[in-house]
């Protein structure tokens, strides 16, 4: 049908929304739904939609900065607008509740609020109509992506672009990081696939990285995560031809800046002389994907200290970490440490060197404080503020107010303010803030994924990562600092300030997950000096 708006983010899970289309007038994850069920009914995608409701919702997302990469905002959108014609109260509560069935990695849930709560009819205090540049949007946001990316109602619509919507119908397919054979159908692709069922395991998260042995200031450990981005990792290639991108509309923050399936895609269209589509499953993502290096982190009084990182087999060189944390923590020394687990990379969004910096800022302020804010077991007082200028010249100063009651939703705030150079685009940088936001918090309240004793990731469902959710975030205020500069990255500085601040607030924990059941927030330490994160651990008390 050749009807690109529908994604495919998840399937056949049902859990991140991409796909939802209108059955009769009510939303549908189409990847759940089997055929019989809409035999003689009406299904609408965002392309049947009445122009006037169509054009409404996508120019209410573009002006709220509601769409990152578009890839989850046709569903998104579909479902939201179904509360129009629905018979319960259209509330804010209502928009939120309907989000629970969609995932949004890019924008961090707010701007999608404030979109529907505008082109429903509620909450006025959503930001207002705008003319945008979409240059300067455009610009803005490969500063903060980093990557190239377009935006506006096109793009809140599906049409971002995305790599296999824009593959020849006739591409031969192969699906999966396994390397079968390709076929001539994505459902011929399916039959001869090997499946991974997607699950949501009970097993407890691990730190697989041990604390150095000796007396520390401040510990911490951090465990599996997994980047989540929504479009799986796709590529497609015609012969002797150049790959299409996985990254045609940014996206994903760094975790598929070097996807195999792009060289796989060319190798298959030259060996077979015709156009082949390179697909993965979201299992695929999850199992093969790059991950943040897991950690453990030690610092002395004065700041100095030692971080090791968790460095898995067939991981890319973890070389050039030596000269980012040079430039935020010189003092503080390197060791790798091989773990059994999926690939690892430094691509990923502030992946060590933001760990290492929130921990010295939590660090100095209980100097400040003369140990006041929790003294790492947990106990902070629902507040926490970071300042943070990072050596590309983007700053952010960021203040976490989580007591119960707090905020307008009740569910805290975050005060935000950023230095980023010339704005270019308020509206974009306002987005990519908010969503850096929500990823900090999640990194430090939330995420994590099991993994069994061979490293193999086993919570492969998107609802099993720890992704927080609408209902989930405090209420984030933003002041966006004009000045004449270069425009700069700014959402890197709040993102790595937001980790610090959240951090505090908790009373520095010494384990992320701070806020997910069955982690032991009890500092441990490795009996040997080795720290292989295998031996024996023992309790020290502080």
């Amino acid at each position: 049908m050749r009807c690109r708006s529908v994604k495919d983010g998840c399937s056949p899970q049902g859990q991140c929304g991409c796909c939802t289309v209108w059955v009769d007038g009510a939303p549908r994850v189409a990847c759940v739904t089997a055929v019989r069920r809409v035999a003689g009914r009406s299904v609408t995608t965002v392309e049947g939609l009445e122009p006037e409701l169509r054009t409404r919702w996508a120019r209410a997302f573009a002006d709220a900065g509601a769409s990152q990469c578009g890839f989850c905002t046709p569903g998104i959108l579909l479902r939201l607008a179904s509360l129009e014609t629905g018979s319960r109260p259209v509330t804010r509560q209502a928009v939120e509740s309907a989000l629970l069935a969609h995932l949004c990695r890019c924008t961090g849930w707010q701007s999608i609020v404030e979109a529907a709560c505008a082109a429903l009819g509620i909450d006025p205090g959503h930001p207002q109509a705008r003319i945008p540049d979409p240059l300067l949007a455009s610009w803005r946001a490969q500063i903060e992506g980093p990557a190239f990316q377009s935006s506006g109602p096109d793009v809140v619509l599906g049409g971002g672009g995305f790599a296999d919507d824009t593959a020849p119908a006739r591409a031969l397919v192969q699906l999966g990081a396994a390397e079968t054979a390709p076929a001539a159908s994505l459902g011929a692709a399916r039959d001869g696939s090997v499946k991974v069922q997607g699950r949501n395991s009970t097993v407890p998260l691990v730190h697989p990285v041990a604390v150095p042995a000796g007396e520390w200031a401040l510990t911490l450990q951090t465990t599996w995560v997994e980047p989540a981005y929504l479009e799986a990792d796709a590529s497609w290639c015609r012969p002797d031809g150049m790959p299409a991108s996985p990254l045609a509309n940014g996206g994903a923050f760094g975790g598929k800046r070097h996807s195999p399936v792009v060289a796989r895609a060319r190798t298959l269209a030259t060996e077979l002389q015709s156009p082949v589509r390179v697909l993965w499953s979201r299992e695929d993502v999850v199992r093969y994907g790059p991950k943040r290096p897991p950690l453990a982190l030690a610092l002395r009084p004065d700041g100095s200290g030692v971080v090791r990182i968790g460095r898995t087999p067939g991981s890319p060189d973890l070389g050039e970490l030596e000269e980012r944390l040079r430039r935020v923590a010189p003092d503080v020394v390197i060791e790798v440490v091989d773990i059994a687990g999926p690939p690892v990379a430094l691509e990923l969004r502030g992946a060590v060197w933001v760990e290492v910096l929130a921990a010295r800022l939590a660090l100095a302020g209980r100097r400040a404080e003369g140990s006041g804010g929790g003294d790492g077991d947990g106990s902070g007082d629902g507040t926490g503020s970071a300042d943070v200028t990072l050596p590309g010249g983007g700053r952010a100063s960021v203040s976490v107010q989580t007591g119960a009651g707090t905020g307008p939703s009740g569910r805290g705030t975050v005060s935000v303010e950023v230095w980023a150079g010339e704005i270019l685009d308020p509206v974009t940088l306002r987005s990519y803030v908010v969503g850096a936001v929500h990823q900090a918090l999640g990194l430090v309240w939330s995420e994590g994924i099991a993994v069994d004793a061979a490293g193999v990731p086993l919570d492969l469902t998107i609802r099993s990562f720890g992704i927080l959710t609408a209902r989930d975030m405090p209420q984030v205020e933003v002041t966006l600092h004009e000045d004449d500069r270069w425009p700069v990255n700014g959402s890197d500085a709040v993102f790595a300030a937001t980790v610090a601040a959240a951090w505090k607030a908790e009373g520095v924990p010494p384990r992320w997950p701070t806020r997910r059941s069955g982690v032991d927030h009890r500092r441990r330490v490795a009996r040997t000096p080795d720290g292989d994160g295998q031996s024996q651990e023992r309790e020290e008390k502080r």
